[in-house]
């Protein structure tokens, strides 16, 4: 019994030992955890990170003269991968199922990679166009982000992708399709804090087989955004222009030192914002996309996201606000296009059969304002992303903003404009005449002709606008010269910037052409190219937007607004006017001698002998010009002619002028074929409320006699 006893003392002295020795060693591991290294462990116990993540901002709408969306935004939701989310699981996977998802959906997404799919011998080819210089850029810069030499081939490119991100168990396809997108990420930054957008505006199926699936694709997100429509996108897309993503080489410049910059980024710009790229969407990009908002993501030490928070609200962009009325632009590309669909019809050859293009441009006379601007051929802006590349093969050439960039040979609307110079300069008086005999006899080497339509003998100023005697101009052009009736035309409005809303901190803005006019320093200057030049030949190239300005100058006698299609920034909640464009002033003619009446009067006689315009309601001012192309044709009778566009230029009413129109058709044969444009454009301003000018018959092709004139 004893020792028994003696045995369990033992056991239990050994068990309360070992106790004390295990409640000991806690007692050690608590003393070092909280009291040694307390501070420590607790920091790393509580540490968080915290990922800030952009909202973007709502962009601001365009919108025409009384308030109707031109430009407008609409909701649509991204496919974004998150890193952060991502976690540890296998990126070249979760990128393969959403691609599988994408794909039967018959969805697009972000690979911009120039690489071919591979053929089936496994090889691959670039697919940068050899004439396109950004494309060639863009594929010299995988090149070098690849440490590959400017030689290498598509296969050595895409060996160097299929390293750089663990493609290798994939066959050549999905080597191909992982890889464009695998780059894509690493050419936008693709992080922890920059998640990137896999594919856009995806459809509802899409959407939800995502959202379904969104345990097995970790890091998947859909965000609701926006995307840029157009109510109508056929209304004025020159002038609008496109929205689209930062392209690589834009986001990164190299300065004249070579040190590259990011000019994008200091702007608060992310890698895969939209931007204006072109036209007012560029020219008004930093007032419309608004003010970016953020969301704060907080994830752990273990790398668990523990809260998410908005922590900034995002700040709409502001309403730009044109001075275009949608209905009365559309009027005027009706106008355009009507006429030239009937000379090409109706006309005979070198008469107009051959018109396939042209512009007509409205002017407020008393601001500048543009009222409406059109271009024939169009196209629409909601395709033009999908159909660029048969708009850019199209010899038509819609892409191309004719109003402001086409430069034409202005012909014998140029003729107000030598008037001008020659009263205003003293050269001439009110009453002066000039002989005319059906050739300028003034050199013994040159003497041109005049039509002499109507008119013979002594001519005075009004009937030298009215039927437009080339001798009376040749005349005043030689004795004021080009010196001196060069400076004139530019105080009107012709061989300079109008003013119009160009320049642009992104994209490529509008360009304006300023044209050139006919001078000295011409290296084929000659006497007789001067006096062509005062006639509107010569090297004398302009805008319709400068003839238009010309015409409300004309119109205004001799002030001179600076033009403009854009009158206000509205902020996008209120509709209250952020900064507002006034009308300004950019010359004026000092006319003492009643210059401008007098050119008027010829203007108004040139209106009255035309038979479109002759029995026009309101008492309008015009001229035209037939100005030659350097095409030529062999008519009926074995003669070789030349090919003529269709000029005019217009304001009205004459008691109180509210509007100028300039008109170019080219091929139109003749100025007068234009009047048609003209008494249509007019009516759509002053009678399409009351519906007067509604189902009336197409206009007639000007008479004969009234494009002799020219």
């Amino acid at each position: 019994m004893k020792e028994e006893k003696k045995v369990t003392q033992h056991r239990v002295t050994f068990l309360v030992c070992v106790s004390v020795l295990i409640f000991g060693l806690y007692l050690l591991r608590m003393v070092y955890l909280q009291l040694i290294n307390g501070e420590k462990f607790l920091g790393m116990a509580s540490n968080t990170t915290n990922y800030q993540f952009p909202i973007t901002a709502a962009r601001g709408d365009i919108v025409d003269q009384e308030g109707r969306s031109i430009a407008t935004n609409t909701t649509c939701y991204n496919l974004l991968v998150n890193q952060l989310l991502m976690g540890e699981n296998d990126v070249n996977q979760i990128l393969q199922d959403l691609i599988l998802i994408l794909q039967d959906n018959s969805e697009e997404w972000n690979d911009q990679l120039l690489i071919s799919m591979p053929d089936e011998n496994g090889h691959y080819e670039f697919t940068a166009d050899p004439d396109d210089e950004r494309e060639q850029k863009s594929l010299a810069q995988v090149k070098e982000n690849l440490n590959r030499q400017q030689y290498a081939t598509a296969d050595n490119v895409m060996n160097a992708i299929v390293e750089k991100f663990d493609l290798q168990e994939y066959d050549a396809e999905w080597q191909r399709l992982l890889g464009g997108v695998r780059y894509q990420m690493y050419s936008e930054g693709f992080s922890n804090r920059n998640r990137f957008t896999l594919a856009e505006d995806i459809s509802d199926e899409t959407m939800a087989i995502v959202r379904e699936n969104g345990l097995n694709l970790p890091g998947a997100e859909i965000e609701e955004t926006t995307v840029r429509v157009y109510p109508d996108g056929t209304l004025m897309p020159h002038l609008v222009g496109s929205v689209g993503k930062i392209l690589a080489e834009d986001w990164k410049k190299v300065d004249k030192n070579g040190n590259e910059t990011k000019p994008l980024k200091d702007l608060g710009y992310e890698m895969n914002d939209l931007i204006g790229q072109s036209g007012l969407e560029s020219v008004f990009e930093l007032d419309l996309r608004g003010k970016d908002g953020s969301k704060t993501v907080t994830v752990d030490s273990t790398g668990t996201i523990v809260g998410s928070s908005v922590t900034k609200e995002p700040e709409p962009g502001l309403t730009v606000r044109t001075t275009i009325n949608q209905d009365f632009q559309k009027a005027t590309y009706q106008a355009l296009e009507k006429t030239i669909l009937n000379l090409q019809q109706n006309g005979g050859q070198g008469t107009g059969a051959e018109a396939n293009a042209g512009a007509a441009v409205v002017l407020d006379v008393k601001t500048g304002a543009v009222l409406a601007m059109a271009n024939y051929p169009n196209y629409d802006l909601n395709l033009y992303q999908s159909n660029y590349d048969a708009y850019n093969a199209d010899p038509a050439l819609p892409l191309y903003n004719r109003a402001m960039m086409g430069l034409y040979t202005p012909g014998s609307i140029f003729k107000p404009a030598i008037a001008t110079a020659g009263l205003l300069s003293g050269t001439i008086g009110l009453h002066e005449k000039v002989p005319c005999y059906g050739r300028y006899e003034y050199f013994d080497d040159y003497k041109p002709r005049c039509t002499s339509v109507k008119h013979r003998g002594p001519t005075d100023l009004f009937t030298a606008i009215q039927r437009s005697c080339n001798v009376f101009f040749y005349d005043v052009g030689r004795r004021t010269t080009s010196d001196v009736y060069n400076e004139y035309a530019k105080r009107l409005g012709m061989g300079v910037h109008t003013g119009l809303e160009t320049e642009a901190t992104v994209g490529r803005g509008l360009t304006e052409y300023t044209g050139r006019l006919t001078t000295k320093a011409d290296s084929n200057y000659t006497s007789s190219l001067e006096i062509q030049a005062a006639i509107g030949q010569g090297n004398t190239v302009i805008t319709p937007v400068q003839m238009a300005t010309y015409a409300a100058t004309l119109a205004s006698h001799g002030t001179r607004y600076k033009v403009h299609m854009v009158d206000a920034l509205l902020d996008s909640n209120t509709g209250e006017v952020v900064k507002s464009f006034d009308p300004v002033i950019v010359d004026q003619l000092q006319d003492n001698i009643g210059a401008f009446s007098a050119i008027e009067r010829g203007m108004v006689g040139a209106a009255q002998a035309n038979s479109v315009l002759a029995t026009y309601p309101y008492t309008i001012a015009c001229k035209t010009g037939s100005p030659q192309r350097s095409e030529s044709y062999v008519n009926r009778a074995g003669t070789r002619k030349y090919f003529t566009n269709s000029n005019m230029i217009a304001y009205g009413p004459v008691e109180d002028p509210q509007i100028a129109v300039a008109v170019v058709i080219e091929y139109g044969g003749g100025g007068a074929k234009a009047a048609p444009v003209i008494a249509d454009i007019f009516d759509a301003y002053f009678f399409a409320q009351s519906g007067t000018n509604e189902n009336q018959p197409d206009e007639p092709i000007p008479d004969a006699e009234a494009e002799a004139a020219e």
